[in-house]
């Protein structure tokens, strides 16, 4: 009997080493997939960057729950009304930020920990503070467990800085605050850069600014959503969002994000391009989807304030026009419209489409109307060609609720 437990002990201890090692190739090989096609497929360059994307365990800084979830290339809920970042921001944060091998960085973070990790690789020493106090102590277990010995964490308000260990060579913050917040303009050394999503709840924009003779010089990169600061800092917004009666702002794509080509209040922009166009049904401009590669899925994205308990349903209108789409084999390809509705801890609850829309045809106007779950508190529309091939042109896109009577 002895011998038997020892040899079923041991044996059950080799399935566990070959269990452990199935499962770190599988999120190795799905991590280097995720680089591949949605970081360096999407545009980021810095060759140390990359490398540090592919280094860096994305799957154990999420809740267990969603680990299968870790490589795909969107946000997810970490708890405590926060989400880790998506993985291409991270990566286009870090490369903007220009991270160099000797550089003293401070990163503002919610909990997740994960911007530190990556940083980590890049920099010589991190000091991250993160806001959420719960997530913050599991955040930096997680970098001791993995052994971020040049991480630093502190738990606190990231207004205000690290003073203690300032100035620093660059300032990276992962959060969204109305405006730069005034103490860490001042932590940041002379001549440093501070990667930062700033203003409204759903109509932000990553800046890169540079300190020049004690002055911040302001640069617009593109369109952003960010979760924002929690506590006073978010109640304080001099802009609240509305969530009785959410509207899709630039539904025309006429405004642009500063002197960038990208459309303001949308953000996300995947294989889509902002063109003037004679015949545009609204305005001078159209956003048009191009695809020519099978699987490749391209997108725009915008967030709205939508409350379930005051809301019923949503009115959804927008006109296209289509050449040749075609979906490849394979679950959920589509050309169309979707709006994701999220709870009060960001967890996603419902999804809504609008489409598919498939073949050749001229501008014509679309129209549902989508129910809205109760327990929604925000949302974000997004539309584009998912697994589908050809030319997708889209303008005048509108929604407006319907209330549930009182």
């Amino acid at each position: 009997m002895k011998y038997f437990s020892w040899a079923a002990a041991l044996l059950l201890s080799l399935l566990a080493i070959t269990a452990a090692g199935q499962t770190r190739r599988t999120f190795e090989q799905a991590r280097n997939r995720l680089v591949d096609e949605d970081i360096v497929g999407a545009g980021i360059k810095n060759a140390r960057v990359i490398d540090a994307m592919r280094r860096t365990p994305r799957h154990e800084f999420v809740p267990l729950g969603l680990r299968n979830q870790a490589y795909l290339d969107q946000a997810l809920p970490i708890g405590g009304k926060q989400t880790i970042s998506p993985p291409f921001i991270v990566a286009y944060m870090t490369e903007v930020l220009d991270p160099q091998p000797n550089d003293r960085v401070l990163e503002i973070g919610t909990g997740s920990g994960y911007q530190a990790a990556v940083l980590s690789h890049l920099v010589k020493e991190v000091f991250t503070i993160e806001i959420v106090e719960p997530l913050g102590r599991k955040a930096e277990k997680t970098l001791e467990k993995l052994h971020y010995k040049n991480v630093h964490v502190k738990i606190g308000d990231g207004f205000q800085g690290w003073p203690e260990h300032a100035p620093f060579d660059k300032i990276i913050v992962t959060c969204s605050p109305e405006n730069a917040p005034a103490a860490l303009v001042d932590q940041l050394k002379e001549g440093g850069r501070m990667v930062i999503p700033v203003g409204e709840r759903y109509q932000q924009t990553m800046y890169l600014m540079k300190k020049v003779k004690g002055k911040l010089e302001r640069e617009a990169l593109k369109p952003t959503l960010f979760v924002p600061m929690t506590g006073t800092a978010e109640g304080e917004r001099k802009v609240q969002p509305d969530p009785e009666n959410p509207q899709i702002e630039n539904g025309g794509f006429e405004e642009v994000t500063g002197k960038t080509a990208e459309p303001l209040a949308w953000h996300y922009r995947r294989l889509a391009e902002r063109v003037e166009s004679p015949d545009a049904p609204e305005g001078n401009h159209t956003l048009v989807f191009r695809n020519t590669e099978p699987d490749q899925n391209g997108w725009i994205l915008q967030g709205f304030a939508v409350d379930g308990r005051k809301v019923k349903t949503l009115d959804v209108a927008l006109k296209i026009r289509g050449e040749n789409l075609r979906p490849s084999p394979g679950p959920n390809h589509y050309a169309g419209l979707a709006i994701l509705f999220y709870d009060e801890n960001r967890a996603t609850i419902a999804l809504r489409a609008v489409g598919p829309w498939r073949g050749t045809f001229p501008w014509r106007t679309e129209t549902t109307r989508l129910p809205v779950p109760l327990q929604a508190r925000e949302a974000i529309l997004r539309i584009g060609l998912f697994g589908v091939t050809g030319e997708l042109a889209v303008d005048d896109v509108k929604i407006s609720a319907v209330k549930k009577e009182k």
